[in-house]
C-alpha cells in the first residue's frame, strides 16, 4: 500500500504489554486493538485509553512472539465497501457501498447502502482508483473486497481481502452482475474483454438498496447486543426503495422487526455520545414521541428543553429501565454503551431484556439516526415488487451470460 502511495491507518504489532503499551504513546487514542490471524473480529475491540489498552492485553488477549496483537490508529469516518473482479488487465467495479454505521461496527454488522449517499465525486474517484491499482498490484485473478474509511475528504484503506465477501450475493442481485460465475471463468483464464465488460465502474440502478443484519441474540443470553469491531450478525435481509429512506424503511422492519412510528421512547446515552445524540432524541419528541430517561440523559435532554421523565438504572431507585420493559412502556430502546460487556451492569440487563421481549434497540448513533430519518420521511408510499425494481435498474434478472448482464443503461453516479 505504501509503494503505491495509498494512504491507510497508521498501526503496529504487540509482542507484549510493554512493547504495546509504546505504540500507543506513538499513536495515541483510541486505537483498534485485535490478535494477528482472527476471523470475523474475533476479540477486536476499540480502547479509549491506557487503562482500557491494558486491561485488554492482560485479559483479553493472549500476547506472544507468537501470537503478536496488532494495535491500528482508529479513525471514525465513513466506511466505504467495494467489491470487484481482475484478471490482471481489467478491474471491473459492479458497485460501492457506503455504511451506515461510521468505522468501529464490523462490515458484517453494519448496514450498507447502494449506491453511496454522501461521497463527493472526488472521492468515489479516489477509492475507484485505489481498487483498481491495488486488484492490479496484487495480481488479483477473480473477487477482491475493500474496505475504506473515509475522514475529512480523505480516503484510507482499511483491509483488502484477495477473496470473495458476504456482500457478493447482496451486490449480484441489485446489479444483475453474475460476480461468482464471473469470477470462476476468470480463474480458468477468460478476460473480462472477452466476456463484454469494460474496466472501472459499472453505473448503478437508478433505486436505492440497503443490507441490514440479523442476529440471533434472543438465542443468546449471556452475549452483549451492542455493536462494535466484532462480529455478531447471524444473516442479513435486504431492502429496496426509489428512496433512500423507503429502502431503509424496508430494511429495518426486516431485520428488528418493527419501526415505531410512535410511542415511548428510553434512552440512555454515554457520557461521550450526549452531544450528537441528544438532537436525535428531540426530533422523535417533536414528533410525538414520549421520552423516558436515565438520570445523567434527562438532565442533558431537560438543559436542552425536551420533555423527559427520569427512571433509575438497576438498584438506584423505582421504577427502572427494567420496570418499564418488562411492563410494555416503551417501544423503542437507544442504549449506546460505555464498556458494557460485564452481564451485572445496568446497561448490559436493558439491552437484554428488550431484545428477548422483541422491542427495537439500537445501540448505535448511526443506527439511531438512521430510523430517525426514516420515522421523519416515510409518507406511506405504496410497495412495489422485486421484479419492478429491476426493471427500473434496466436489470434483466433472468438473463444466463455476463454479456447480458453487463450492458444495462446507467444513470450516473449517485452522490
Amino acid at each position: 500500500v505504501t509503494s503505491l502511495g495509498i494512504r491507510q491507518t497508521e498501526g503496529g504489532t504487540a509482542t507484549s504489554i510493554e512493547e504495546a503499551m509504546g505504540i500507543a504513546l506513538k499513536l495515541g487514542f483510541p486505537l483498534v486493538v485485535r490478535p494477528s490471524y482472527v476471523l470475523g473480529g474475533r476479540a477486536m475491540e476499540i480502547v479509549h485509553n491506557e487503562a482500557e489498552l491494558l486491561e485488554y492485553m492482560k485479559f483479553a488477549t493472549q500476547v506472544s512472539h507468537n501470537h503478536p496483537v496488532l494495535l491500528d490508529r482508529y479513525l471514525a469516518g465513513k466506511e466505504v465497501e467495494v467489491d470487484c473482479i481482475a484478471d490482471g488487465e481489467r478491474v471491473v467495479i459492479p458497485g460501492i457501498m457506503q455504511h451506515i454505521e461510521r468505522a468501529g461496527v464490523h462490515s458484517g454488522d453494519s448496514m450498507a447502502v447502494f449506491p453511496t449517499y454522501s461521497l463527493t465525486r472526488g472521492e468515489l474517484d479516489t477509492i475507484v482508483d485505489y481498487t483498481r491499482r491495488l486488484a492490479l498490484a496484487l495480481g488479483v485473478r477473480g473477487l477482491m473486497n475493500v474496505q475504506y474509511v473515509v475522514v475529512d475528504g480523505e480516503v484510507y484503506v482499511l483491509e483488502v481481502n484477495p477473496r470473495a465477501s458476504s456482500t457478493v450475493p447482496f451486490l449480484s442481485k441489485v446489479t444483475g452482475v453474475p460476480m461468482v460465475d464471473l469470477a470462476t471463468r476468470v480463474m480458468l483464464d477468460e478476460k473480462l474483454r472477452d466476456l463484454g465488460y469494460t474496466d472501472g465502474v459499472i453505473p448503478p440502478p437508478a433505486f436505492y438498496t440497503v443490507k441490514a443484519p440479523v442476529f440471533s441474540f434472543e438465542k443468546l443470553g449471556q452475549v452483549d447486543v451492542s455493536l462494535g469491531p466484532e462480529m455478531k450478525s447471524t444473516g442479513e435481509v435486504l431492502g429496496l426503495g426509489l428512496t433512500l429512506e423507503e429502502a431503509l424503511y424496508k430494511a429495518l422492519l426486516a431485520s428488528v422487526g418493527s419501526v415505531p412510528e410512535k410511542g415511548a421512547l428510553l434512552a440512555t446515552l454515554a457520557d461521550k455520545d450526549k452531544e450528537e445524540g441528544i438532537p436525535l432524541v428531540a426530533e422523535l419528541a417533536r414528533l410525538g414521541f414520549d421520552v423516558y430517561a436515565t438520570r445523567g440523559t434527562a438532565a442533558a435532554l431537560r438543559a436542552a428543553g425536551i420533555p423527559v421523565q427520569e427512571v433509575a438504572k438497576i438498584g438506584e431507585g423505582h421504577p427502572t429501565v427494567l420496570d418499564l420493559v418488562h411492563e410494555g412502556r416503551v417501544d423503542l430502546v437507544v442504549n449506546t454503551p460505555t464498556r458494557g460487556k460485564i452481564p451485572a451492569r445496568s446497561g448490559f440487563q436493558l439491552r437484554r431484556a428488550a431484545t428477548e421481549l422483541k422491542i427495537p434497540c439500537l445501540t448505535a448513533l448511526d443506527t439511531f439516526r438512521a430510523l430517525v430519518q426514516v420515522v421523519k420521511e416515510k409518507r406511506g408510499q405504496q410497495a412495489i415488487s422485486l421484479r419492478e425494481y429491476l426493471e427500473i435498474g434496466g436489470i434483466d434478472d433472468s438473463r444466463q451470460t455476463e454479456q447480458e448482464a453487463g450492458t444495462f443503461p446507467g444513470r450516473g453516479w449517485h452522490v
